[in-house]
Formats: structure tokens, sequence, C-alpha cells
């Protein structure tokens, strides 16, 4: 039996995913989670095998949330559902620990071979995940800057995107100032920015947030 939690923030998609994974016998839906927070707490109960996590929800996205799971729980199989294509997220979220991307709007038993692929400790790539990775091999110089910050850099990238104070961001991720506005200072360089509001239109061009 693979134990399952659903973490996202639309309740009519939980319960969807839900009454779909029921239909399996060797799944079953032990937690649901509204954000990235009670992400980490339902993670740090031990009853699920696999999270199925959406990347843009309130309170702690689920890029903070596959950072803060992979970093407290390694062997947990983390696999995003997100309502972005592939091309925006998908490599990245892979390199920082997510055991496989999909498009919400894949069929949907692909969610559930993922699942069990996943949980047997391997990752899932989908065709089209597959392509992106290998394009990437051709070299960095294809990739959009995003994808060659740091995962700290992204990190904080993201929170900035989203009108975070610098302040804020250093207690909430239990850093100095300093160190934060350094992070914005490689982030804009890395970009070819200037501003915070820069950022954030770069993140809404490219996908990032909504």
């Amino acid at each position: 039996m693979i134990r399952v939690g659903i973490v996202d923030d639309h309740a009519i998609v939980r319960s969807g995913l839900r009454q779909f994974l029921a239909d399996h016998v060797d799944l079953r839906v032990t937690g649901e989670a509204n954000n990235g927070r009670e992400a980490l707490e339902l993670a740090r109960g031990g009853e699920v095998d696999v999270l199925v996590m959406d990347i843009s929800m309130p309170e702690h996205g689920g890029v903070d949330a596959l950072q803060a799971i992979k970093a407290r729980f390694p062997d947990l199989a983390v696999l995003i559902l997100s309502g972005f294509p592939e091309a925006q997220y998908a490599t990245t979220l892979l390199r920082h620990g997510a055991s496989g991307y999909l498009n919400k709007e894949c069929p949907p038993e692909d969610i559930v071979n993922a699942i069990r692929t996943v949980a047997r400790g391997r990752r899932y790539i989908s065709p089209a995940v597959a392509e992106l990775l290998a394009d990437g091999v051709a070299g960095e110089s294809e990739r959009a800057p995003h994808e060659l910050l740091s995962e700290r850099e992204l990190q904080v990238f993201l929170r900035l995107a989203r009108g975070e104070t610098i302040g804020a961001m250093a207690d909430s991720m239990f850093l100095s100032v300093k160190t934060v506005s350094t992070y914005r200072t490689r982030v804009l360089e890395k970009l070819k920015l200037t501003s915070n509001s820069d950022l954030t239109y770069y993140a809404l061009k490219n996908g990032l947030i909504q």
C-alpha cells in the first residue's frame, strides 16, 4: 500500500484526486494539506510515502516547501503536479529534489503511474520533461537565466517577486538581512535586472508566479 499526501490550495482539486486515487487498491490517501507549511507538517507526521504537491500556493508555495521538505526528509518522494507547463519549472524543481513533475492537464493514469514510480525510489520523467532535460545537456547557454540560479538564489528571487521584504525574508529563512541582500544582488546581476519590480515582471512573464 502506497500512502499518498495531497497538497493543493484548491479543495476541489484535492477532492477530485482523492476520489480518483481511491479507485486503485494499492494507493491510499493518508493526508491533505492546503499550503507549503501544512505540507511540511504532513511530511513530519511520517504517514505518507509520496507527496503529490502543487507549486502555486499561499503561505510557503511549493518551491519553498519542496526545499524545506527535502532538507529534512531527503528520502520522501515529492511529485509535483502543477498547472504550469513543464518548460517553466520542471528541470529546476527536479534539480532541487522533486521526484517527478506533471502538468495538471496530463491523463489521470499518468498520475497513478508517476506515484507508483516515485514510491519505488525512482524518478518519474514524462516525455515532455525528458526532452527538456535532453535539451539542457546541450549547454547552459540555451537555458533561461532563472534556471541558472542556485537553490537559495531561486528561493530569494521568487519571494522578492511576490513582494516579500528583505527583513521578512531574513526572519523566515533564518538569515541575516545582509545575507539576503547579497543574494538579491546576485539574482539581479544574473538576470541582468535592476529592481524588485523588474524581478516581479520577469517572474510573471515567465510564468513563475501568478
